[in-house]
């Protein structure tokens, strides 16, 4: 009996060191200003250019939008779609950089083109999909004609 006895209070006696111990590890975890200082909230776009390299980017999507209409034409479905939808993730990247950078005066145009524009890479990506060539060459139109007034703009 006096074995069971002193193995419970060694075994609770381990348990509290045990448990006080944690608890000021994580309390001086929680409270280390190296760990603070570490975290990082800002916002960060996920591709940090300069202004100059996106408005390079929009300036050379003409390039894509050339070989897109080569695409069209020989009804390439499927490569059609690849290059539209690879090109504009980058386009869009670009064109938030130079939106972002632009004076809040010119901002609301340029946002209207943006919308613009992607709401007809959008159709057109459906149309594409569903092989709706008239659709498909309305929406390729607006985007040429959008993408020229970016161009003036910027």
């Amino acid at each position: 009996m006096p074995q069971k006895v002193l193995r419970s209070n060694i075994s609770r006696r381990m348990g509290a060191i045990a448990g006080v111990a944690s608890i000021v590890l994580v309390k001086e975890a929680i409270l280390s200003r190296d760990i603070a200082d570490g975290l990082e909230f800002k916002f960060a776009t996920p591709d940090e250019r300069s202004v100059e390299e996106a408005e390079s980017g929009v300036r050379d999507y003409a390039q894509y939008l050339l070989r897109l209409k080569d695409l069209l034409d020989s009804e390439s479905w499927k490569e059609a779609q690849k290059v539209l939808r690879r090109r504009s993730s980058n386009l869009k990247l670009d064109l938030y950089a130079v939106i972002q950078s632009r004076p809040g005066k010119e901002r609301p145009q340029l946002r209207t083109l943006y919308s613009n524009l992607f709401n007809n890479v959008t159709k057109l990506d459906y149309a594409i999909r569903d092989r709706d060539v008239s659709l498909l060459w309305q929406c390729y139109e607006n985007i040429v004609a959008v993408y020229d007034d970016l161009l003036s703009t910027i």
